[in-house]
């Protein structure tokens, strides 16, 4: 038993005020003549016996009386909280795409939303995470509008991030704390329960179907002819299913659908083959019912008319020209007389190949050109004039260029890891046959890293980074008297990927929730703003303006999927597909009764917001006492009057 106003108890000490008059009272005999002595003397007996007893039961019902008013107005309680400090609830509520799916009861986001409605305590204070925000200390009524608005969102939240905001808060707050974590618990280890020990209330939320078909990827084949192959993986988490239709469209238009059958826990190919168009926004959309809704669309768009400025000068070579291709690439080749210095703006990527000397008036534009954005590749001649290389290297602030070593070394490190060779290797290659070169030159680079590396750990090929650019450093010459590289198979994908970073081109779509960078290959002023807008709402992403080209970037936004164009004021310069990340697709879900450390702290584990609001707030009700307490003062009072009315001594 707890009491809300304890100091109260201490008024029980004024009880020894009435036993100390009951027994000290004194009472004064007359002494009457009679005739029957023996007569009174019995009676005398039986008065002084009879009026004790009467005086000690008085004595009782106003000890009881005194004490059950003083307890009454202590106000005691049954319950497992102090009812004077304020109850207060930490709810997560998981509002991601995976509890968009029907349960038991319907929508599973939907029947939390309502349980919680339904079963908000007026007298406590709520705070309220969800994927995409935070809500703290909110009355019943005030959660209740926020709780209407909320809507499944493609933002995501970790559990280790709500755990953390739990403990911080309940170490932080004296209220009495009750914590509830409302989720499906999708794609969830154990291994973010083992740290976590506070009492909480756990609701899993299950979805009623367990098969989910989803579109996994799309890409293009371009077969160089009059159309283009479109590659669409499927993703069955199921058993098998046949005769599933399937169809694309550009934009609202339908241009093609089919049917495929797809086996046990598989991935299918489907494959459609539509016209060339210089733009293409493609929806394709699976008409099927399962687990999820969101995954059965999915968005690309295809911008073929988007080429890289690439300007080799110096030697003309020939392997360059077959690595940057007409259908991707405006290569350029030009001799060290013959410079366009106009032309050198425009480009994303120039090469300088085999130049013996560099003249005062090009490294003037290329310090210019490299500030601006654009990158730079350098291949050296056999007999280069090295003071006039470290004249550019002294201006960009990258190091210099040492000496000339004729020494023939084999290149046998490659950095499967380095960016330049992202989706290039499937897993690490130790068997091939190591290139070689005659001689090679000793650098000494600033913030670079080495992408091949020659047997005795100096660098081939290395990468520096510079504030707005990248410049790669060929520490020999590729002439094939000097090296047989351009024979090797790393050729292709190493100069392949140093002109398509130069200018991040826009994929064919991106993901929400990742940080995409998307270069616009269009001068634009500074003071010029871009925005990116669909249907619904329009956002500014980051930007960054260069010479040639303007670089934005996103993450938190979009956070639907669909087309969505840049645009500069009213006119659109590009045509963005997103979609949503895979994880949501996913059909893997935590079993919270296995994991022991939530055994071990005693916490509670249930399918349903109702029910575990309910046990919560039947454990934590309040049973008041006083009311008992007052009826019993009442009894003994009544009990008094009737001792001293109906008994006679």
């Amino acid at each position: 038993m707890q009491f809300k106003h304890p100091q109260i108890l201490y008024f029980l000490a004024l009880l020894i005020i009435p036993i100390l008059v009951h027994l000290f009272q004194l009472q004064k005999f007359v002494k009457v003549p009679f005739t029957n002595v023996a007569f009174l003397q019995k009676l005398a007996l039986q008065t002084r016996k009879s009026s004790r007893i009467k005086k000690w039961l008085i004595l009782a019902t106003r000890l009881i009386l005194l004490s059950c008013i003083i307890l009454a107005f202590s106000q005691p309680y049954f319950s497992s909280r102090k009812a004077d400090k304020q109850e207060h609830f930490f709810l997560y509520l998981d509002n991601s795409l995976s509890t968009n799916t029907e349960g038991k009861k319907g929508d599973l986001l939907k029947v939390a939303v309502q349980e919680l409605l339904e079963n908000l305590s007026e007298k406590a204070i709520y705070s309220l995470q969800t994927n995409n925000n935070f809500h703290q200390n909110k009355t019943a009524s005030e959660l209740k509008d926020i709780l209407l608005k909320i809507e499944n969102t493609s933002e995501e939240k970790k559990l280790k991030d709500v755990f953390l905001k739990i403990s911080t808060k309940n170490t932080t707050d004296n209220s009495v704390n009750k914590n509830i974590i409302i989720s499906d618990f999708q794609n969830t280890s154990e291994e973010v329960f083992k740290n976590f020990n506070e009492l909480t209330s756990y609701v899993q939320l299950t979805p009623q179907l367990k098969e989910n078909l989803s579109i996994d990827s799309v890409y293009v084949n371009d077969t160089n002819s009059a159309n283009f192959e479109i590659n669409i993986l499927v993703r069955n988490q199921g058993t098998v299913k046949n005769n599933i239709p399937i169809a694309i469209y550009n934009d609202q238009k339908l241009i093609n659908k089919q049917t495929f059958n797809i086996t046990e826990n598989s991935i299918q190919k489907v494959v459609f083959s539509i016209q060339r168009t210089p733009n293409f926004l493609g929806k394709i959309v699976l008409n099927f019912k399962d687990t999820f809704s969101f995954d059965n669309s999915y968005y690309f768009s295809l911008n073929t008319n988007e080429k890289i400025n690439v300007l080799s000068i110096g030697d003309q070579t020939s392997f360059l020209a077959k690595i940057y291709t007409k259908d991707e690439f405006n290569f350029l080749q030009s001799s060290i007389k013959s410079i366009n210095y106009n032309a050198i703006p425009k480009q994303q990527l120039i090469i300088l190949n085999e130049i013996e000397s560099l003249p005062e008036t090009l490294i003037t534009s290329l310090f210019d050109y490299v500030n601006k954005g654009g990158d730079l590749a350098i291949i050296p001649g056999e007999n280069i004039s090295i003071s006039t290389y470290n004249k550019l290297y002294t201006k960009l602030g990258v190091g210099r260029i040492i000496k000339h070593n004729i020494d023939s070394l084999k290149i046998t490190k490659v950095n499967f890891k380095h960016p330049i060779f992202t989706n290039v290797f499937e897993k690490k290659v130790s068997n091939f046959q190591y290139p070689s070169t005659a001689s090679s030159y000793t650098s000494s680079l600033k913030n670079s890293s080495n992408i091949l590396s020659f047997e005795n750990n100096t660098s081939f090929i290395s990468q520096v980074n510079l504030p707005n650019s990248t410049l790669f450093w060929i520490a020999s010459s590729l002439q094939k008297s000097n090296s047989n590289f351009t024979n090797s198979p790393l050729i292709v994908p190493l100069f392949y990927n140093m002109g398509k970073q130069s200018l991040q081109l826009s994929k064919l779509y991106y993901i929400i929730n990742k940080k995409n960078s998307i270069d616009i290959n269009k001068e634009i002023g500074k003071e010029i703003i871009l925005s990116i807008s669909n249907e619904n709402n329009s956002f500014i992403p980051l930007q960054q303006a260069y010479q040639n080209k303007i670089r934005i970037s996103t993450k938190s936004q979009p956070l639907k999927a669909g087309f969505n164009y840049v645009t500069q004021q009213k006119d659109t310069i590009k045509k963005l597909a997103f979609n949503y990340t895979k994880k949501e697709s996913s059909l893997n879900y935590l079993s919270l009764k296995k994991i022991p450390n939530l055994q071990k702290n005693n916490s509670s584990i249930s399918t349903s917001v109702k029910d575990t609001l309910h046990n919560i707030r039947k454990k934590n009700e309040v049973q008041w006492l006083w009311k008992w307490f007052l009826v019993l003062s009442i009894v003994s009072l009544l009990l008094e009057i009737l001792i001293l009315k109906f008994f006679k001594p």
